[in-house]
């Protein structure tokens, strides 16, 4: 009973719709179904290929990592310091 009270109450909101209303439709739907596929296939296709990357870190050498001596704005051959003529 309370089923076909609900759609007495919804058919006259209904027949209020406007027909020269512009909506999305089945065109607009198929659009958007694409390109959620298509990003879809992106991102297995790019997790694909970035599984196929073999990176192996080159090890810290003991000169990059600043020893004591070397540490200082005014110190040969810092990275920070620069001659000025």
């Amino acid at each position: 009973m309370y089923a076909t009270q609900a759609l007495t109450h919804l058919v006259p909101l209904a027949e209020e719709l406007d027909k020269n209303k512009v909506t999305p439709g089945v065109l607009g739907f198929i659009v958007f179904a694409a390109l959620a596929v298509g990003v879809w296939l992106l991102m297995k296709s790019m997790n694909r290929h970035m599984g196929r990357v073999d990176f192996e870190e080159a090890p810290e050498t003991p000169e990059a990592s600043g020893d004591a001596e070397g540490v200082g704005a005014g110190a040969p051959g810092s990275a920070g310091s620069a001659k000025r003529m």
